[in-house]
């Protein structure tokens, strides 16, 4: 099974930020076999395989390849609208296989959603940004203002009116298998082998300034050891990471690090023979269970045993974050003659590297970090003689090399993943709008979720669906697709984006939320505000030549934070008349930017943060742009940069220091009003986020954080960048938030 994308090739002009003609432009395609989630009629659970096919905002569902079977009519279709969300659920076990499952929703209206799934990660990501492009192109004819009849559409679209008699609801749980040829059935696992972005990650350490040092102790079959020399050591022993190379794309990688088959992890781990998966929660969140081999322990203690849990991400720049718990489970007690081992904790991060034009080899780097309780250590990296090579640390460490070693040796796991530039073809974007108007009115949401009329999409007559060869498909592709069109403006200049023209007013002292202000770095439970020196942004020649720069002073000020304690999350806080926003000071003030970050645990909480301007905002600059943007432009822009500056370093590896669209990632809600803007962030709304805010509460009291806010400059003449505010929060108490008052 194959899948394929096509694109038109755009006309560029001038820098990377014109505006393109749509005719000129064409349409976006994106094919290939997904796997359909649901339940039928009758209330049972199906999996079924299907060929989606993605065109401009036009998305079609069939059962066969239509490419193969011309005049095939599609058994579900509809439109992408710009208020669609995907969110990426992670793994889900579907009798003998894993499947990556990706849900949809719409942020105004979550009864309308559906699900699908995918081989590998990789698929999962590449139809996310398939999805992506789709919602962009609705955004874009949007924004262009197109014919009356697609305006109408489009805004019924938006508005959702309209209902569908029956709406299927969807499973948690798989228990049927699919039936394909005439063989038994055993679950089809191919990947969908969707193009991949042009624009792949460089292979940047962040966008924050780390506190680590790390110093190369030793090289070795292709891999580097390092030691972290830093006087922040950030755990209970010593820090030590092995990176590689590896001619593999990230997602390859990724899925034999997280296999737990035995065969295939005899070939390349030399330290755990047999892993069992034990239990799955949220689809990034698993325990195994596993024994050492025995060349690695002492002849007292011959039989080892370990649970372990591993938690994974995938940050919005591609890049994989494995982290590797020391766990207990009642499901596996301590194994009879075996001696219960605490395995080391550690982390993975793998993420692509860009290769040259004339090259189709894929590169990743792969980098394993671990902590050390091993006295021999030091003596091992001095080259003296030393027991640390027969250690289970040392093995570790060297399951980097055996990676790299296994998947040069298996040339079929990088086969999964060729690709083949072939060039682009573009689609009548004229043609597209009269043929797909008539046929596709309904919503995404309904056509994805609602009965068919006929018993087509029910028969499981998946036997006659042939299987063949696979397509070749596109990868140096341009994704450039504006959100919205902007006016260009000069270069920003802090001086500029507030009105020039307008005396700057003193902003009180006085304002205070129900955190308190550190009065220095050694005060707990309490925020500052830190400069910018600690972000790395984007510089005057990004677009050129990707060069990021160290951040300077914030444009607003940090007037207040609030820590709440809420029942369930809550949206327009700054309406509340006892807050800082209704207040006769907050009245007063030119503008306000209110971040409240909504945290899923028990019990729930608000972070609020208050950010002040003492002029009122410039109506030609970008921050006028995003003040008073639609919610589409906002969730294209919104960025934060996180950074743990203290704590334990596995948090660290979790929260990492790499830039994030906030709007893209979780709901964020946006009301303007006044002289405020309120961003509401539902950090719950991602199963990803959700996992990482749990691991960082279990911390919090230990951690100092910095996060810095901006908007993403995308055009050459909205560089360089600027931070919009930052906030330290420095060892938070949890029992010290606040009840909200309703």
């Amino acid at each position: 099974m194959d899948a394929a994308a096509t694109g038109s090739e755009l006309n560029k002009s001038g820098s990377g930020g014109s505006e393109r003609n749509e005719d000129s432009r064409g349409i976006f395609e994106y094919f290939g076999w997904v796997y359909h989630l649901g339940v039928n009629s009758i209330g049972h659970e199906y999996c079924h395989l299907r060929f989606l096919f993605i065109r401009g905002k036009y998305v079609a569902m069939y059962k066969r390849d239509p490419h193969d079977h011309p005049g095939l009519k599609p058994i579900r279709k509809g439109v992408v609208g710009p208020t669609l969300m995907v969110e990426e659920l992670g793994r889900r076990k579907v009798n003998i296989g894993d499947l990556y499952v990706l849900r949809f929703y719409n942020r105004l209206d979550e009864t309308k959603k559906g699900e699908i799934a995918c081989a590998t990660a990789g698929d999962a990501r590449r139809w996310m940004e398939a999805f992506d492009q789709a919602k962009q192109q609705a955004e874009y004819e949007l924004s262009r203002g197109v014919s009356a009849r697609d305006k109408l559409n489009m805004e019924a679209e938006i508005n959702l009116e309209g209902h569908r008699p029956r709406v299927r609801r969807y499973a948690h749980g798989l228990r049927k298998l699919i039936r394909i040829g005439q063989g038994p059935e055993t679950l089809l696992r191919q990947s969908s082998k969707l193009a991949a972005r042009p624009d792949a990650f460089e292979g940047d350490s962040g966008d924050a300034v780390e506190a680590h040092q790390w110093k190369c102790v030793c090289t070795m079959t292709g891999i580097r050891i390092f030691e972290d020399v830093s006087d922040h050591k950030n755990g209970k022993g010593i820090l030590a990471k092995s990176v590689g190379v590896i001619d593999a794309t990230a997602d390859t990688v990724f899925e034999v690090i997280l296999s737990t088959e035995q065969q295939k992890r005899y070939e390349w781990d030399t330290l755990m023979c047999d892993l069992e998966l034990v239990d799955s929660y949220d689809g990034h969140y698993d325990v195994v269970y596993g024994t050492y081999d025995s060349k690695y322990l002492s002849r007292w203690h011959s039989k080892q045993d370990f649970v372990f849990s591993r938690r994974w991400f995938r940050g919005q720049d591609g890049t994989y974050t494995i982290l590797q718990f020391p766990a207990i489970h009642k499901k596996k007690p301590q194994r009879s003659g075996y001696r219960r081992a605490k395995v080391n904790p550690s982390s993975w991060e793998i993420r692509n590297l860009n290769t040259s034009m004339a090259s189709n080899s894929p590169r990743c780097l792969v980098t394993h970090t671990l902590e050390i309780h091993c006295v021999s250590w030091c003596r091992w990296k001095n080259n003296q003689s030393s027991k640390f090579e027969r250690s289970i640390p040392y093995a570790l460490l060297c399951q980097v090399a055996g990676l790299k070693e296994y998947i040069a040796a298996n040339p079929a796991l990088l086969r999964e993943n060729a690709t083949t530039i072939v060039h682009s073809k573009i689609s009548d974007a004229s043609i597209s709008s009269t043929e797909y108007e008539d046929e596709m009115q309904d919503e995404f949401y309904d056509a994805i979720t609602a009965d068919s009329s006929t018993s087509d999409e029910e028969s499981d007559d998946d036997q006659k669906l042939v299987v063949q060869e696979p397509r070749v498909k596109l990868k140096n592709i341009s994704w450039a697709i504006t959100t919205l069109a902007l006016k260009r403006t000069a270069a920003p200049n802090l001086s500029e984006e507030l009105d020039p023209h307008v005396t700057h007013i003193t902003i009180p002292s006085d304002l205070h939320g129900s955190l308190h202000k550190g009065k220095d770095d050694n005060d707990t439970n309490c925020w500052t505000s830190p400069s910018g020196k600690g972000f790395m942004i984007r510089g005057k020649n990004y677009l050129k030549d990707n060069s990021k720069v160290v951040g300077g002073d914030p444009l607003l000020r940090l007037v207040a934070v609030d820590w709440f304690t809420v029942e369930k999350s809550v949206d327009r806080i700054a309406l509340h008349p006892k807050f800082l926003v209704q207040s006769e000071a907050g009245k007063k003030l030119p503008f306000i930017l209110v971040i409240n970050l909504q945290v899923p645990a028990r019990p729930n909480y608000s972070l609020v943060l208050y950010y002040a301007a003492d002029r009122p905002i410039n109506k030609n600059s970008l921050l006028a742009k995003f003040v008073d943007g639609s919610d589409a432009f906002r969730d294209s822009r919104f960025k934060l940069i996180p950074s743990i500056v203290e704590g334990y370093w596995m948090v660290k590896r979790a929260v990492g220091t790499k830039a994030c669209l906030l709007g893209k990632a979780v709901t964020c809600k946006y009301f303007r009003q006044d002289n405020f803007l309120e961003i509401d962030v539902d950090i719950g709304s991602s199963s990803v986020a959700r996992s990482v805010i749990g691991l960082v509460l279990g911390y919090v009291t230990s951690l100092v954080v910095d996060l810095a806010i901006l908007i993403e400059a995308k055009e050459e003449a909205e560089l360089p960048e600027y931070i919009l505010g930052t906030v330290r929060l420095n060892r938070l108490k949890l029992e010290s938030a606040v009840p909200f008052e309703v």
